[in-house]
């Protein structure tokens, strides 16, 4: 009888070993394919998320330079119409994360900054300049450093760099919804995110 019931409990512990070793495997597996599903997630969204902007500016350019001890001052000008496409983006393949699977969490540890570019076409109009005084290339590129400070005055000025936050918002609550769908955490900087609502708190987006 002894046997028998020493037979029979080392038939339960085998089998409860066997059930815990497969249950822990599948636990791996789980995590293991859920980690793979958020990395290939960050990665679809690894792109550009654009907000795109046209601006103009009329720019009136003047130098005159003095000669012969302020004998002759000789003068250059002209009148620039410089049309720009403005892009304000924000490059999600450069968003750092760490994923703690022990833990079951997506740590986003670095959300990158907004990149701006402007793209201007100029046309130059009632261009006049003295002999003594030419246009030459370093004219040309101090328009066109102007042109762009003004520029960007401007982007600053608009709601080109609010969209374009609104924007990664959006992407951002992808990675919520999706942890939460799995039963992970998603934090920032070690912050829990607890709801879409919790992005308009984050530390990047505050001056």
């Amino acid at each position: 009888m002894r046997k028998i019931l020493l037979g029979i409990i080392i038939a339960l512990v085998v089998l409860l070993t066997f059930k815990f070793c497969e249950d822990q495997k599948d636990n791996k597996t789980t995590l293991h394919e859920d980690s793979a599903l958020i990395q290939e997630s960050i990665k679809n969204v690894g792109k550009l998320v654009v907000t795109e902007g046209h601006f103009s500016q009329v720019f009136t350019y003047k130098n005159s330079k003095a000669l012969f001890s302020n004998l002759i001052n000789v003068e250059k000008k002209a009148l620039v119409v410089a049309n720009a496409d403005v892009t304000v983006a924000y490059d999600l393949s450069k968003l750092e994360y760490v994923l703690d699977e022990k833990n079951k969490e997506l740590i986003i540890t670095s959300i990158p900054e907004e990149e701006i570019s402007i793209h201007p076409d100029f046309e130059y109009y009632d261009v006049q300049a003295d002999y003594l005084n030419p246009f030459e290339a370093k004219d040309y590129n101090t328009i066109k450093e102007s042109v762009k400070q003004s520029l960007l005055k401007k982007v600053e000025a608009s709601n080109l760099k609010s969209n374009a936050q609104n924007r990664l918002l959006s992407e951002l609550a992808k990675f919520y919804i999706l942890t939460n769908s799995l039963g992970w955490t998603l934090k920032y900087n070690g912050d829990a995110i607890n709801s879409s609502n919790d992005f308009q708190n984050l530390e990047v987006f505050k001056d």
